[in-house]
């Protein structure tokens, strides 16, 4: 027996292809005679089709004393119809192989429904049922009252939920619906009954001021009369949107703590508002925040965790709240992160300093560049599923912009020059406009703050 070398054979190595266009998609847009406003996107491949309804009830529009009834509601739509119980419609859904969830937000309540393709009209047939003749049980509503109570405390608990709280009440007067908590506070939450929930879904929601974004993949599908036999059937008085609110925001620089004592982390969130998507200086505003704080390699994480060691991340972001036609809107610019008790001042102190050497040395042609190819380069990953693709539809219409809104960011982040980028980013933190919220021991960190000279200290119980 001889023994014999095994021959390999090396193939070539595959080589990259040319990279191909992307787009976000464009929507195609038409209604139903009842008033329903329909996107449709098809996205061949993508089995699991998503469907958002945008309903016309914003937190605003909740009676006086009943904050938390939208979210209620929301919550309430899957707890049976006038066809099925709270349990057969969860089997029902479960039999599709569905997922059905809502929530309630400033600009109005989203019902959100994914389902593989083939079971399509099966669940959109249930998604009617609970928007058309949602049951509102006395004793599911309950049940979800005292749910959502016993969620509370666990927010409270919460250093950011607690932070993110105290900031809008800061920001914004009482009377502005954005100055309370969401989901409604222990208090108005206890007052909320199935006839509220009742009083509220026939006063706002209705067909002809909602929308349906239909994305997936619909070979075979013929969605018109699909969408016809199922939300077609919707009925409801017509109404016109409710006027939106003027949004008017204090935001001269101060420092709010709110003292845990004890507490070995301080949570930090400074933060000031905007204008909304509609201001030309946006896309500039989305480059230069990126820079800024969009990512582990971002200015700010660059000194206060890589060379100070102050955290594990710290982020900047711009968030819209509520958007109008006109574009006089508003939008949350903030910088949010933790940091140990002890180093509070000095990672306060650095942070400024970050802003100030930006101000006056301006970013990289570099930082741009990175902050493009991370913003621009991977979208087509980001909108790989349907749901994301249609929650970024949903997105454009609850923010009034038009359909290719997404697309010609995109455009328009790539155009942004470094001089742009960084004179937004500037515009957007302006040190003698900005809001700091302090979620920790105040014993240990008011006198280092009050040094540092950024603003009067006040100390809040938490």
């Amino acid at each position: 027996m001889t023994d014999v070398a095994p021959t390999m054979t090396f193939h070539p190595q595959p080589q990259a292809g040319e990279p191909k266009p992307w787009d976000f998609p464009a929507p195609g847009r038409g209604a139903l005679p009842n008033g329903l406003t329909v996107l449709r996107s098809h996205r061949p491949g993508q089995k699991v089709v998503a469907v958002e309804v945008l309903l016309a009830a914003p937190l605003d529009a909740e009676p006086e004393g009943l904050d938390g009834v939208a979210t209620i509601m929301a919550r309430a739509f899957s707890e049976g119809t006038d066809n099925h119980t709270a349990e057969e419609f969860a089997a029902e859904l479960e039999r599709c192989g569905a997922t059905l969830d809502a929530a309630a937000d400033h600009p109005g309540v989203r019902v959100s429904l994914e389902v593989p393709a083939s079971r399509l009209d099966k669940a959109l047939g249930l998604l009617a049922d609970a928007l058309r003749a949602p049951a509102f049980p006395d004793s599911e509503v309950e049940r979800l009252v005292n749910n959502r109570l016993d969620e509370i405390p666990h927010e409270l608990a919460n250093p950011a939920r607690r932070a993110a709280m105290a900031l809008s009440k800061e920001l914004f007067a009482p009377e502005l619906r954005c100055s309370r908590p969401r989901q409604g506070t222990e208090e108005t939450v206890a007052r909320i009954d199935a006839a509220a929930v009742r009083t509220f879904y026939d006063a706002h929601v209705r067909p002809s001021t909602s929308t349906v974004v239909v994305v997936g993949d619909l070979t075979g599908i013929d969605l018109d009369a699909l969408l016809a036999e199922t939300l077609g059937e919707w009925t409801g008085k017509p109404a016109e949107r409710r006027p939106l609110p003027s949004i008017t925001s204090d935001d001269h620089a101060r420092v709010v703590i709110v003292d845990r004592p004890g507490a070995v982390q301080t949570q930090v969130l400074i933060g000031r508002t905007g204008s909304d998507r509609h201001d030309p200086v946006w896309p500039a505003q989305v480059l230069g925040t990126y820079c800024l704080g969009g990512t582990l390699t971002s200015r700010l994480d660059r000194v206060l965790r890589e060379e100070k060691g102050y955290t594990y991340g710290v982020r900047a972001f711009g968030q819209v709240l509520l958007s109008t036609p006109e574009g006089t809107g508003a939008s949350l610019l903030g910088i949010s992160g933790s940091v140990a008790t002890d180093v509070t001042a000095p990672a306060l102190a650095d942070t400024w300093q970050v802003l100030r050497t930006l101000a006056a040395d301006g970013l990289t042609d570099a930082e741009r560049d990175v902050a493009v190819q991370n913003l621009v380069g991977v979208a087509p990953l980001r909108y790989e599923t349907a749901s994301a693709v249609a929650g970024t539809l949903a997105d454009q219409v609850e923010q009034y912009l038009p359909d290719d809104y997404q697309a010609q960011l995109y455009v328009r982040l790539a155009a942004t020059g470094t001089v742009e980028a960084t004179a937004a980013a500037v515009s957007a933190f302006p040190l003698d406009r900005l809001v700091v919220v302090l979620v920790g021991d105040a014993a240990a960190i008011a006198e280092p703050v009050k040094a540092l000279g950024i603003g009067p200290v006040e100390v809040v119980s938490s």
